[in-house]
């Protein structure tokens, strides 16, 4: 088995040439990302009801007296067949949380795309996932099945970003397991790496970026006993509590 060390140098980093203001507000913001700002995301009860839609932008942004729109998410955890997970470093492009380090891959189900409203045995939310691992990650559709994903749970959280772009989800935990191809898209990704169950804890300290906020509740919490039961998570399925 690969040590830690071996795997951060067989994966990828992306460089190409970004405009980036980092840690601070976006002022300048990447044509492909403002673009995705117009997609409807579904705003949610506490309950996890839809109670309509608003544009990803209007769902991100931190209003003055620090609400965030309540929607919903999801986070992919990717893990390949020796039982490594696969986490990425986002763009510094990305409008939230630029070069952070993250699980696999976190989007939303956007209102705007057929299916992706149904909510029976979470499949909305499943055809979102493997929407966003073809567009974030490359790996082909037909590679990807939707009942390849398993839907462990839901969380709720909320953290205010930078101040003016923030997080308010419901979102739905995915776990993945199996061998892909990846042709990560630099607008969203700059770095990917496999990090085995037992290097974990200290791999995380030698990141060079703080953790997206999602990830680290996921990992503080729950993170390491579904790992731990990454072929029996069936005792591990919880679709009533957050």
């Amino acid at each position: 088995m690969f040590t830690t060390a071996t795997r951060r140098l067989l994966c990828t980093s992306f460089s190409k040439q970004f405009s980036t203001t980092s840690k601070l507000s976006k002022e300048v913001i990447n044509e492909k990302q403002e673009k995705a700002l117009s997609e409807k995301c579904f705003l949610v009860s506490r309950q996890d009801k839809v109670i309509g839609t608003a544009s990803k932008k209007d769902c991100h942004i931190v209003q003055p007296n620090g609400n965030i729109l309540l929607h919903r998410a999801f986070s992919v955890f990717l893990f390949n067949n020796h039982g490594d997970l696969l986490l990425q470093k986002r763009s510094a492009d990305k409008i939230t949380y630029p070069e952070h380090y993250t699980n696999t891959c976190c989007s939303h189900p956007i209102a705007d795309i057929p299916g992706e409203e149904e909510e029976e045995n979470a499949l909305g939310v499943k055809r979102a996932a493997v929407r966003r691992l073809n567009f974030e990650l490359g790996i082909p559709l037909e590679k990807l099945k939707i009942e390849d994903l398993t839907y462990i749970t839901r969380i709720i959280y909320k953290d205010e970003g930078n101040g003016k772009w923030g997080e308010h989800e419901i979102d739905y935990v995915l776990f993945l397991k199996g061998e892909y191809k990846l042709k990560p898209n630099p607008d969203e990704i700059s770095e990917i790496s496999y990090v085995p169950r037992n290097e974990l804890d200290n791999y995380i300290p030698t990141l060079s970026g703080p953790l997206t906020p999602w990830f680290s509740l996921i990992l503080k919490h729950r993170l390491k006993l579904w790992w731990d039961n990454l072929d029996d998570l069936e005792q591990y399925k919880d679709h009533k509590k957050f």
